[in-house]
């Protein structure tokens, strides 16, 4: 099968059933018979496609003369990815593009739309690619930065324009590989050693943390013994800002994948006790293997309900919540969100501050609760720990990274791309007193 079919294939499930785009395509992959090349770019179709959708159907607006809504999903995809190539792939000729597109309605079952497909990309390229711009600022930015209106409002609202841009920008390219290194089981200079070739480079800011150009990893010596694993820099610093100890007891309560409870777990030397729990009974075992490959003993991973309190669980030096959100902070890594409607995101808070409350009953005099998101609407994040310190006079703020500069020292930290290329990310420390 041709990459360029599979990818037809991937997105029009996405469309149907909502799945996650990482899953879906990871399981496509590993079950199809397909040369490399191929693999690599149904992976650069669909992803992109996901991302640029909003550009794409603004394009086909202009040049469909059937309403785009009521395109078969199909066909639509095939000039989605026809469209994709001619803009963003400067290797594939054009021509090559729309004539393998229109191969692909053939190879899709939708001959008679072949001739459809064809006359819209000539279409395009006779126009020179001129993506058509509407002239009001917001909703060009929307179909210039594949954004949608009421993303772009936000972030205008809240952060400016200038970083709003910036941030639209970013979560068009692709993310960063970020490490962390195991120091219970690897030096610096084995690590760098092994990873030479995937282009390893120190990290500005994080110690342990490095980049690294690409490659399947997953495949490498220095991966399956353990020496390293997958994170992002914000995810790293909010274990960072944690700041667990040797010997503590620590919960994570809402721990899935279980990145977050092997950095913790490593912070600690080994020693203490770190209690995971994930609502999924289906995600419990990815902790459990996590911790398992990077050889951490203290790590147990169990299900359970982060917004029910459990009066079997000890008092913790320090409790992690890092809750459900609506994810607008890693929107590169999961473009789907793009499409998600606002209202969906309106219950979230109540269950963030639930999960807020339980945490608190567990955490001991002087111990530290974190609370953390990986997006960046306040409507989830400082209004969320606000309203929690404004009933909880036993606890009270803490700097989030006091060692470091700017804006760390505060208690409250959002964490944009523009400030260390990571995920956007939001983080709140607070102690108990009394």
């Amino acid at each position: 099968m041709q990459g360029r079919r599979l990818a037809v294939q991937l997105l029009d499930q996405t469309e149907q059933a909502g799945s996650y785009s990482n899953l879906l395509l990871d399981h496509a992959l590993h079950q199809v018979q397909m040369e490399q090349k191929e693999k690599n770019l149904c992976t650069v179709l669909f992803y992109g496609v996901l991302t640029r959708r909003i550009t794409l159907d603004a394009i086909l607006v202009k040049y469909s003369k059937k309403p785009v809504a009521k395109l078969d999903r199909t066909v639509r995809n095939i000039l989605h990815i026809g469209l994709y190539q001619i803009l963003y792939l400067q290797h594939i000729p054009d021509r090559a593009a729309v004539d393998e597109s229109v191969k692909l309605t053939k190879q899709c079952r939708k001959t008679s739309a072949s001739g459809f497909v064809n006359a819209v990309l000539r279409a395009f390229l006779r126009d020179e690619k001129q993506i058509p711009l509407p002239k009001q600022k917001k909703q060009a930015l929307s179909v210039q930065y594949a954004a949608p209106v009421w993303l772009v409002d936000l972030l205008i609202q809240t952060y400016g324009e200038a970083e709003a841009i910036f941030f639209l920008e970013n979560a068009l390219q692709s993310p960063p590989l970020t490490i962390r290194r195991n120091p219970l089981l690897a030096t610096e200079e084995q690590l760098m050693g092994a990873l030479a070739d995937y282009g390893i480079q120190k990290h500005s800011l994080l110690k342990d943390a490095y980049l690294l150009s690409g490659g399947n990893i997953r495949n490498c010596q220095a991966f399956q013994d353990g020496w390293f694993h997958v994170q992002d820099a914000a995810s790293q610093l909010c274990c960072m800002a944690l700041d667990a100890k040797a010997g503590e007891t620590v919960l994570d309560l809402c721990a899935a994948p279980g990145g977050k409870t092997c950095t913790i777990a490593e912070h600690m030397q080994g020693t203490g006790q770190v209690m995971a729990f994930e609502l999924q009974p289906n995600r419990v075992p990815l902790i459990a293997k996590a911790a398992e490959r990077l050889h951490l003993q203290n790590v147990t991973a169990e299900q359970g309900d982060a917004t029910v309190f459990r009066a079997d669980l000890p008092q913790a030096d320090r409790v992690l919540c890092d809750v459900p959100c609506s994810g607008i902070g890693v929107i590169r890594r999961k473009p789907e969100i793009r499409y998600k409607k606002p209202e969906s995101f309106a219950d979230l808070p109540k269950i963030q501050e639930a999960i807020l409350e339980t945490a608190a009953r567990y955490v001991k005099v002087g111990g530290v609760l974190l609370y953390s998101t990986c997006t960046i609407r306040p409507e989830e994040n400082a209004q969320v720990v606000q309203q929690f310190l404004s009933q909880h006079e036993e606890y009270v703020p803490q700097s989030v990274l006091p060692e470091l500069d700017g804006k760390w020292k505060e208690s409250m930290v959002t964490l944009l791309p523009s400030d260390c290329n990571s995920d956007g990310f939001f983080l709140a420390k607070m102690q108990r007193v009394k």
